[in-house]
């Protein structure tokens, strides 16, 4: 289920959004650091589920190392635009590397620059 609070105006922006946010999620799945290069902001923050934080570097080191975790998909999405901003709240499930079930919660802040999304922040936890 995807909510989105978003004006007439920026449908396309709302459109935009929902296929980084999937991308987003099927990069870090598929350890995929061209899509990241791409689509984070050279100021990203990233708030790991163990407390750490880790800049735009930091976060591609881990992603190249691949998730252990399999089947990851992104549900109960809700995106808000505000003005060049857009924040995504969003839950996880994956199996866990001994086959049991697993669940998150993240937020992704995106910001609007030069007519592009780009993502200038995320935070991860995990149940």
């Amino acid at each position: 289920m995807t909510t989105a609070t978003a004006t007439v105006s920026n449908v396309s922006d709302l459109d935009a959004l929902q296929d980084l946010n999937h991308n987003y999620v099927r990069s870090v799945q598929e350890a995929d650091i061209g899509w990241f290069d791409a689509n984070l902001a050279d100021d990203f923050l990233n708030s790991n589920p163990d407390g750490t934080l880790v800049d735009r570097t930091g976060f591609l080191a881990q992603i190249a190392r691949k998730s252990p975790v399999t089947n990851l998909r992104e549900e109960d999405v809700r995106i808000v635009i505000r003005g060049d901003f857009a924040f995504i709240h969003a839950r996880t499930t994956y199996t866990k590397p001994d086959g049991g079930p697993g669940a998150g919660r993240y937020t992704d802040i995106w910001w609007k620059r030069d007519d592009r999304w780009l993502c200038v922040s995320a935070h991860v936890t995990r149940a």
